[in-house]
């Protein structure tokens, strides 16, 4: 189904009472490709967009007033490297379950100074070497990465990682971009991760969002990772196969 103004304006609108936020629900539509958020005239904090088959992160309107973005269960492989233009105020982006394979996709993110929190489990991108400390690095203003909080023994080693003119050649090693395909065709790298994990759920998604708004002490950031590692949802059953 297009994303359509009309869709937009009928979609299901509410208020957060958790995080105070507007937010936009347009899941479960399988929307192919993001476009005419425009007619949302920038009046919300948050955008739903779980479970839908969108490819790439790119074609928004300048949204000011936009905070947090929730893509998961879709099929992204790319991010726009304007996106910072668009939606400079982007505060927490939840990537669960997508196709990301390199860490260089990941580099447009680097332009977002407002990013405090990235989920990226059952992306490709998560089994690469040295993936956590180059988004610490790449990210300073990040303080969760897939619901674990980072440390600040963590940030000192990346910085021995990739600084200096001995890390910035480890980052152009590393940090190398997906091959271009052909739109509509069969995408490279698919997720093997995503053979063991189901999609997740609108209940799921709401469990996490939840345990989102809710951690805030370290002790229960740590929980919620661990429970997520372990293929579970947070006050769910296991949701790995």
């Amino acid at each position: 189904m297009k994303l359509t103004p009309d869709l937009i304006e009928g979609a299901f609108q509410f208020m957060n009472r958790s995080t105070r936020d507007r937010e936009l629900d347009l899941r479960d539509y399988k929307i192919p490709s993001i476009e005419n958020l425009g007619a949302t005239l920038d009046q919300f904090d948050c955008i739903d967009l779980t479970n839908n088959d969108i490819r790439r992160i790119e074609n928004f309107p300048l949204l000011h007033r936009l905070k947090r973005l929730y893509l998961s269960n879709n099929r992204v492989v790319k991010i726009d490297e304007n996106l910072v233009d668009m939606t400079p105020n982007l505060e927490g982006i939840l990537l669960i379950n997508n196709q990301i394979s390199e860490l260089g996709d990941l580099d447009p993110l680097s332009k977002l100074t407002k990013l405090e929190m990235l989920a990226l489990l059952g992306n490709p991108v998560t089994t690469k070497k040295h993936y956590r400390h180059y988004l610490i690095h790449l990210l300073p203003s990040l303080r969760l990465l897939d619901f674990k909080k980072i440390k600040m023994k963590e940030r000192e080693e990346a910085e021995q990682l990739f600084g200096g003119e001995s890390g910035k050649q480890l980052a152009t090693e590393v940090g190398v971009k997906s091959k271009t395909f052909v739109p509509g065709g069969d995408l490279p790298n698919q997720n093997q991760q995503q053979s063991n994990r189901k999609q997740l759920s609108s209940s799921e998604v709401d469990a996490i969002k939840m345990a989102i708004t809710k951690a805030k002490t370290l002790e229960e950031i740590e929980r919620l990772n661990e429970l997520l590692k372990n293929g579970a949802i947070p006050n769910q059953q296991p949701i790995l196969g």
